[in-house]
């Protein structure tokens, strides 16, 4: 079978290439530039706990050596400290819990690392894996689809076309592959915009980042924010008004001694600039995700980024998404709910991110006027945007899917936990099949279930005295039946869970549903309904239970990356469109358009105009 095509080599496009490998699943990544990354101090990124526990286990090294967790947050307003948070450096992970549910918890520490650094150890993981061919100076000019695959041209003098089961486009906020397959990219122009610098210094308060909103001394802006690197670097953003002068570099020296001295007790303190910058963020949302088999993902489908949001996080996410969704389908056969489900559940969370970026922002912004409608307003403004920059709440918190397609349909053996049904789950400990004690985080990104048994007291026990008695041996009978490939983990506790309560788990951390006890025929199903059914249904009644997709093997052949003939592309294109450098897929109907439309206006999504916008 003919590997995944990825368009774009930025860190969305590796880690896809990475998260594929580490389920058997080959690609290509076409990568328009040389392969290099200039190192920009000032072009930093802050991952979530989640997704830069996803970027570490695809083998980036960089986040551990070059990022920073922060110790702490501070909200301080004029010369107020008005906010300040613990963060939780232990990533997120559920040791103990309260029973009251209004108990404080510490946010998980964001991790700040120079995008150069994080692109640099992604293709470090790259070239340590077999299954990932990395092409240079490969643009893509055309794409074209039949019923069995994909078929990719590059441009330029060693131009050629690719074959592939599927392709995404990775390549940015002007993609290309959206721009061949004629999807709408509507938004807002220049939300926000800063000057921005990484310097070398020394602060009152190591560690920690920190938003200043309204600062005292003259000329000041409305905020400035500063987020620790290591080795005593820090990025500072000054915010701009939307659309005003050109900032020279003696205003922007200006603007550093000016926020030092105020933050210094008067007096600038020595300071290293490394480098400076201006960028501005625009909020954009592609219509569509996927056309039959191109899929969009990271900047190339939507763009975001104003009052602590973070795309990178956002793309990241889209990764852990569909990389399990393709390597089902690479190796077994999927239905087309499977794959249809990342458009509605990904497209849904970051129009959801969008609106309430755009309802907060003339609130934290100075306007006022949408305070009574904003979710979450009455812990007030500076907690507002305290959690947009930490990972909580409507600004920043991991998405859940509630209304996912892949969701089962209730059933009586069904109980509730302390994770609602479609989010991220809790990253408690718990023992492998092999018999080592690990994160629950750990066993994610392998393209197979999670049946996670809570079972109080067996932390005590042998594992040898255990796995035989009780429910495990009906338990892993029942897992050995499932229509999709599935591993059995156990944990002493799980917040809400009561004993002997069985929860699956997606390969991407969210919760399918929880039952009390073994329950063989509602797993069954449960783990049916995850996979989108079966891919060939007419088949699915004489099949025995778990000899379809319970195993590693499937329909792929393990086959490597391969050029496509000019002759075998022309004869594998679909009829009516021409090969060739100037070639895309056609697609979308007005009635497409309209229900996109519907669609985005029932979300809240602002479509403003389709010009797309720099970035950053």
């Amino acid at each position: 079978m003919d590997p995944v095509i990825i368009v774009g080599a930025g860190p969305v496009g590796l880690a896809l290439a990475l998260a594929l490998a580490a389920q058997g699943v080959p690609s290509v990544v076409l990568d328009e530039g040389d392969g290099k990354d200039e190192p920009r101090p000032a072009r930093s990124v802050v991952l979530r706990a989640d997704t830069a526990a996803m970027v570490e286990r695809l083998g980036c090294t960089t986040l551990r050596d070059e990022g920073l967790r922060w110790v702490g947050w501070r909200g301080v307003r004029r010369r107020q400290l008005v906010r300040h948070l613990a963060l939780d450096l232990g990533l997120g992970g559920t040791e103990e819990w309260s029973e009251d549910p209004e108990a404080p918890s510490a946010p998980a520490a964001p991790l700040h690392i120079p995008q150069h650094a994080l692109a640099r150890g992604l293709r470090d993981a790259l070239s340590r894996q077999d299954l990932v061919t990395l092409v240079t100076g490969a643009g893509l000019d055309g794409v074209e689809q039949d019923r069995d695959g994909v078929i990719a041209h590059t441009r330029g003098p060693g131009g050629t076309w690719w074959r592939g089961s599927h392709l995404v486009g990775c390549d940015g906020a002007r993609s290309t592959v959206r721009k061949l397959l004629g999807i709408r990219f509507p938004g807002r122009t220049a939300v926000e915009r800063h000057a921005v610098a990484a310097l070398r210094t020394e602060l009152p308060w190591p560690g920690e980042a920190l938003s200043h909103r309204q600062p005292p001394w003259r000329g000041a802006p409305d905020e400035i924010t500063a987020r620790p690197l290591p080795d005593g670097v820090w990025r500072i953003d000054w915010l701009l008004p939307p659309r005003g002068d050109l900032v020279t570099p003696d205003a922007l020296v200006a603007r550093i001694r000016e926020t030092l001295a105020g933050w210094c007790e008067g007096v600038t303190p020595p300071y290293e600039l490394i480098d400076t910058g201006v960028y501005t963020l625009h909020h954009r949302l592609a219509r569509r995700w996927r056309v039959d088999r191109v899929f969009l993902a990271g900047d190339a489908a939507h763009l975001l980024g104003a009052v602590g949001t973070q795309s990178l996080d956002e793309g990241f996410r889209d990764v852990h998404n569909l990389a399990w969704k393709l390597a089902h389908t690479w190796h077994h056969g999927a239905s087309e709910r499977l794959l249809d489900s990342y458009q509605s559940e990904r497209r849904s969370a970051v129009a959801d991110r969008l609106r309430a970026a755009d309802q907060s922002l003339p609130v934290l912004r100075g306007g006022g006027g949408l305070r009574a409608y904003l979710p979450g307003a009455g812990r007030g403004h500076d907690a507002l945007l305290a959690d947009g920059h930490v990972g909580r709440g409507p600004l920043g918190a991991p998405p859940a899917h509630p209304h996912s397609p892949l969701a089962p349909e209730p059933t009586e053996g069904r109980v509730p936990v302390g994770t609602p049904t479609g989010a991220p789950v809790e990253d408690v400990r718990v023992t492998a099949p092999d018999g080592t004690t690990v994160r629950l985080r750990d066993r994610l990104g392998h393209g197979r279930l999670l049946v996670l048994l809570v079972a109080p007291g067996t932390g005590v026990w042998d594992r040898r005295h255990w796995r035989g008695a009780g429910v495990m041996p009906r338990l892993e009978e029942a897992v050995r039946a499932l229509p999709a490939k599935a591993e059995v983990l156990v944990t002493e506790a799980y917040p809400g869970a009561p004993a002997h309560a069985v929860l699956l788990v997606r390969p991407d951390g969210h919760l399918v549903a929880a039952f009390s006890g073994v329950r063989p025929e509602e797993l069954y199903a449960a783990a049916d309904a995850v996979r989108g059914g079966s891919p060939h249904p007419e088949t699915e009644p004489g099949a025995e239970p778990g000899t379809e997709t319970g195993s590693d093997t499937g329909s792929g052949t393990g086959s490597g990356p391969r050029k496509a003939s000019k002759r075998e592309a022309k004869a594998e294109a679909p009829s009516g469109v021409k090969t060739g450098a100037k070639t895309s897929t056609k697609t979308g109907t007005k009635a497409d358009a309209k229900a996109d439309a519907k669609a985005d206006a029932k979300a809240g999504v602002s479509t403003g105009s389709d010009r797309t916008a720099d970035t950053r």
